[in-house]
């Protein structure tokens, strides 16, 4: 069973993929990105390719490159680096799961699919077992985002019995509003130790507030001292 050198907890980066103008892949910033995360914000795990990284807007070669350039310039600086490595195709997936595996990444996550989807639990189980299989020796995660998949089978379902079938799984992306769903995930799987990712900015930002406003109302003062990267754009019209 493939396990991870410890368990991927505590803040992971979901990386954006820079941009230049032009729409290519800005290459050159990705090494002084993961300075940034490390040094000024202490994270050292990373979720590549995925909602955030716009991973299914790219080519299979630019995601590729992108894992790569990851990999490569996080080596001695980051502790794991999960690569998102779902797709429409099953071929296409398994063949981002093997290079993932190639390039030493430590650990692969794959969406549902979400043309054709998966109807029931099993038919889910079983693509997710096909990509798995293709990286035999890295840790699996299942990436859980039903608002942008459709794919409404809930996430403590499929964690029923499921290391049986998947061996490598290590645990799941969690990025849903249900948190009696998410709750039950943690509630009734302690003792296989799975790694649970909770993917929703919105609700950790309404935290932050909650926190800053009963701050205010203590007459606490808070300081922030922020400083850009410069990353370029992104495909996103609306951050250009």
């Amino acid at each position: 069973m493939a396990s991870p050198k410890k368990k991927l907890q505590g803040l992971v980066a979901a990386t954006i993929t820079p941009m230049t103008e032009n729409g290519e892949i800005n290459f050159s910033v990705i090494g002084q990105y993961v300075d940034y995360l490390v040094k000024e914000q202490g994270v050292k795990n990373i979720f590549v390719n995925g909602t955030t990284g716009e991973g299914l807007s790219l080519s299979v070669s630019e995601r590729r490159r992108v894992a790569e350039e990851w990999v490569t310039k996080g080596k001695d600086k980051l502790d794991q680096v999960v690569i998102h490595v779902g797709a429409l195709s099953l071929k296409e997936s398994q063949e981002l799961a093997q290079h993932a595996a190639e390039i030493g990444a430590d650990g692969i996550a794959v969406i549902a699919p979400f043309f054709l989807k998966p109807w029931t639990k099993d038919v889910l189980i079983n693509f997710l077992k096909e990509v798995a299989a293709a990286a035999p020796a890295l840790p699996f995660y299942y990436y859980h985002i039903p608002a942008l998949t459709g794919v409404k089978i809930r996430a403590e379902e499929l964690l029923d019995g499921i290391q049986d079938k998947i061996p490598t799984f290590q645990g799941l992306k969690f990025s849903d509003t249900d948190l009696l769903d998410f709750g039950q995930c943690v509630d009734q799987h302690r003792q296989q130790q799975f790694a649970f990712l909770f993917g929703v900015d919105e609700f950790c930002i309404q935290r932050f507030i909650n926190f800053v406003v009963k701050l205010e109302n203590s007459k606490l003062k808070v300081s922030t001292n922020q400083r850009a990267l410069p990353l370029g754009t992104t495909n996103f019209p609306f951050l250009h």
